[in-house]
C-alpha cells in the first residue's frame, strides 16, 4: 500500500466511528465501528499483490497457450485471429492450449451467494469456444475461473505452464484494466485479442 493510503484508510474507520458515538450514542458508534472494520478487512483481502506472475516451472519445449475468453467466441473470423496473435499451429502434439473463461457474478447473485447460474454461463461459453477452436483443428481443455481475469489468470498459472497468454475480450466491463495489469505483470509474453462486430483489434 502507498505510504499516502494508511492516513485516509485509518480516517475512514475513525472518523465515521466517532461521529456515530457523538451524533447516536455507544451503540451506534459500536454498530459502525463494527462496520467500519469489516469493511477495511473485506478491501484488505482482495487487495492482490503487485508482484510478476510466473507460469509454473515445466520445460519441455512445448508451446504453452493460455486463452482467456472473456467473452464468447464462435466467428471463425475471431478464432482466426486468436490463431495469428498465439501463433498456434494447429498440428497435432505441436502445441498445448487451455481455455479459461472467468464466471461473471452480477450483484444480486453475490449479495444472495448464488454463483451457480454465474458458472452454467461461464461453462456454456467455454463450450461454445472450446468447439470454435476445435472447427479450426485446434484442441484445447477447458476451464472456468474467478470472475476477476487477473486472479483467474494467476491462479492457472500456478500449476499450467503458459509460454503465451491471450486475453479475448469483446467490450466486457474490467478487460482493458485486466489487460494493462496482466501486460505488466506477466513474465510469459501477452496479447490482448479485442472482437468486434466489424472485426477485431489485436494488442501486444
Amino acid at each position: 500500500m502507498e505510504p499516502w493510503k494508511l492516513p485516509l484508510t485509518v480516517a475512514g474507520v475513525v472518523v465515521p466511528t466517532v461521529a456515530a458515538f457523538m451524533l447516536g450514542g455507544p451503540g451506534l458508534g459500536v454498530a459502525i465501528g463494527a462496520f467500519a472494520a469489516v469493511a477495511l478487512v473485506v478491501v484488505a483481502i482482495r487487495q492482490r499483490p503487485e508482484g510478476p506472475i510466473a507460469s509454473a516451472d515445466l520445460r519441455d519445449g512445448k508451446h504453452h497457450v493460455l486463452i482467456v475468453a472473456a467473452g464468447p467466441v464462435e466467428d471463425p473470423a475471431d478464432v482466426a485471429m486468436i490463431k495469428r496473435a498465439s501463433r498456434l499451429r494447429g498440428g497435432e502434439g505441436e502445441d498445448e492450449v487451455r481455455v479459461l473463461v472467468p464466471a461473471r457474478i452480477g450483484f444480486l447473485d453475490r449479495w444472495a451467494s448464488d454463483v451457480e447460474d454465474a458458472r452454467h454461463r461461464a461453462q456454456q461459453r467455454l463450450v461454445m469456444t472450446v468447439a470454435a477452436l476445435a472447427r479450426a483443428g485446434v484442441a484445447a481443455e477447458a476451464r472456468v475461473g474467478d470472475e476477476d481475469i487477473v486472479q483467474a489468470v494467476e491462479d492457472q498459472l500456478q500449476s499450467y505452464p503458459a509460454t503465451e497468454v491471450v486475453l479475448v475480450s469483446s467490450g466486457e466491463d474490467g478487460a482493458d484494466e485486466a489487460a494493462d495489469e496482466l501486460s505488466s505483470r506477466l513474465q510469459a509474453e501477452f496479447h490482448h485479442v479485442e472482437l468486434s462486430r466489424s472485426g477485431g483489434e489485436q494488442r501486444s
